[in-house]
């Protein structure tokens, strides 16, 4: 019976080991399997687009490096070597620090605009920090950590909150931050609670619910003014349009504007009357959203 005992521990210790090494091996044959499949969708992501798409992402990789400006350039390059001649190659490069300035306009709108979101975050966090019994300054310290609505004078007012200094002048001061005006009605609050013993909650809350009607405010206004964006870009955009008819209907456009006096006069007055009409167009669509 011993023997038999013996056997049998022996039987189970190898068919024990038998399927560990079989488990073993199978895992290693699916990891191996994994990796091919993965490598193969990697090579046939890479390799399986057609060639325009590969054009259309190399340009994007070119105009994220170089810029959008200089498009400008490119432009008057090629119609230069379409007409045979420098004007075009001239106005390329003078509508290269324009549309650097509009791109930078552009980007501290932007910049501005999620500026103006982190402050709303901020107060909404601080709001409910000091709802849960937290400590002002304290509860200004974990607002700022979890929204980031400061910006450059964040040193500043977390120096002020954590070591007893001046916050309200601190908010004052990175309110001066485009986009952070709200700050400043959190510094009025923020002084009114200190001195006067005011509910710090409440004139918080009020001010998040200012702050986010303002906000909705100015986007339903750029919803309304899209329309008359997207129309001084379509009239933009026709005299272009019309270069294109023109060639295509065999008329030979540019060699009439470019090697012809009545053309280049033409030209010259068609530019001044576009720039004119989109400079006038933007002022509008500014006015209105400054009002």
């Amino acid at each position: 019976m011993a023997d038999v005992g013996v056997g049998d521990t022996a039987l189970g210790a190898g068919l024990a080991c038998a399927g560990g090494m079989a488990w073993l091996l199978n895992a290693r044959h699916q990891g191996a399997r994994r990796a091919r499949l993965l490598f193969a969708s990697a090579k046939a992501v890479d390799g399986g687009a057609a060639p325009w798409q590969r054009c259309l992402r190399e340009l994007r990789r070119l105009h994220d490096r170089v810029g959008a400006e200089w498009w400008s350039l490119v432009a008057g390059l090629v119609l230069a070597l379409a007409g045979v001649s420098v004007i075009p190659v001239i106005a390329g490069a003078a509508g290269v620090p324009l549309l650097r300035r509009v791109a930078k306009a552009r980007r501290a709108r932007l910049a501005r605009e999620r500026r103006a979101d982190a402050v709303i975050a901020l107060c909404g966090v601080l709001a409910g920090e000091v709802r849960a019994g937290q400590q002002p300054g304290e509860a200004l310290l974990r607002a700022e950590r979890d929204s980031g609505g400061l910006g450059e004078a964040q040193a500043a007012v977390i120096a002020a909150a954590r070591f007893g200094g001046d916050v309200p002048g601190a908010l004052a001061l990175a309110a001066r931050q485009p986009g952070a005006e709200g700050l400043s009605g959190l510094a009025a609050c923020w002084r009114v609670a200190v001195d006067q013993g005011a509910g710090l909650a409440a004139g918080l809350g009020r001010l998040d619910e200012a702050l986010r009607a303002e906000r909705d405010q100015r986007a339903d206004l750029r919803a309304q003014l899209s329309g008359a964006r997207a129309t001084a870009l379509l009239l933009a955009v026709l005299p272009l349009l019309g270069l294109l008819l023109g060639a295509a209907m065999g008329a030979d456009p540019l060699r009439v504007l470019l090697h012809t006096g009545a053309g280049l006069g033409c030209l010259v007055a068609g530019a001044l009357f576009e720039g004119a009409g989109v400079w006038w167009a933007a002022r509008i669509v500014r006015g209105a959203e400054a009002a």
